[in-house]
């Protein structure tokens, strides 16, 4: 098997974060805005030029779609809007991404914040290596000796490599922690709430001393709550069980970048159909 790691891409994460850096005004020809496009595969090709994984595998979430998680909490990333722009590059982008030969995985019921968990135990368990490219910390649940995540601090030119020593440093807990860490600390960006009172640091220090969620509760620490706690872990922990198929090898380059030109991207197609000579 090729030792270089397989490149497993959070694609909505990646692509607000190109909309939000590239100019809004950054359209095709016929008035369709792009920026997000073309800001998303002038990130991805940096990073396959300094990383030089094997593969590329992109994972999406599926706009509108109600999955598990809301029906275990229905107040799930309540409130969030996007433009009308993004979306309509996120409902283009899977299908570019296809032309480049990029594993891609878009499933209703799911995120892709599963998706990418099921991608990295399938790399794993074939006896492979991940880099997890995404600045959203849900990922930290997925890292061990094997997994690394890439967390993004300025466009993709500046990453942290977060591996098990950082997932202590950032969290104060070990990366299989995570989900139990988030049900008791809560988590404002996706609006779970938490344990009353209890905050980043006292989360930690509870499950240093009982090891997992479970054992919290079993000590009697907020048996009022033991059953919306529980409910909060499955929200926040990342299910590897639904069906992926992972990329074979690397980037088609040239018909990526064919599909690019007819997106209205040429003069980024021309700089990526190189990487097919390199």
């Amino acid at each position: 098997m090729d030792q270089r790691p397989l490149l497993i891409v959070d694609g909505d994460n990646l692509t607000h974060r190109a909309y939000h850096s590239t100019p809004k005004s950054v359209k095709n020809a016929d008035g369709h805005p792009i920026n997000a496009i073309t800001g998303f595969f002038g990130m991805l090709s940096n990073v396959w030029s300094t990383e030089t994984p094997r593969a590329i595998f992109v994972a999406w979430d599926t706009l509108g779609v109600p999955t598990y998680r809301h029906r275990l909490w229905p107040s799930y990333q309540e409130g969030r809007v996007f433009d009308p722009e993004i979306v309509e590059q996120l409902d283009a982008l899977p299908e570019v991404c296809a032309a480049f030969a990029f594993g891609v995985a878009k499933a209703e019921g799911y995120e892709a914040d599963d998706l990418m968990a099921a991608a990295a135990a399938a790399e794993v368990a074939a006896g492979g290596t991940c880099l997890l490219l995404t600045n959203d910390r849900d990922s930290y649940q997925l890292v061990s000796d094997d997994v690394t995540v890439l967390s993004p601090r300025r466009g993709v030119r500046e990453m942290d490599r977060i591996g098990p020593p950082e997932v202590v440093e950032r969290m104060g807990v070990l990366p299989e922690q995570v989900p139990d860490f988030k049900a008791l600390a809560g988590d404002s960006s996706d609006r779970i709430p938490g344990a009353r009172g209890i905050g980043p640091k006292s989360a930690a220090a509870l499950l240093l001393r009982h090891g997992t969620l479970d054992g919290v509760l079993e000590a009697g620490v907020r048996p009022g709550e033991a059953e919306l706690l529980l409910s909060f872990r499955e929200v926040v922990r990342m299910r590897p069980d639904v069906p992926v198929a992972l990329p074979p090898g690397p980037p088609d380059w040239r018909a990526g970048a064919e599909r690019l030109r007819e997106v209205g991207a040429g003069r980024l197609a021309d700089r990526l159909e190189q990487l097919a000579v390199e």
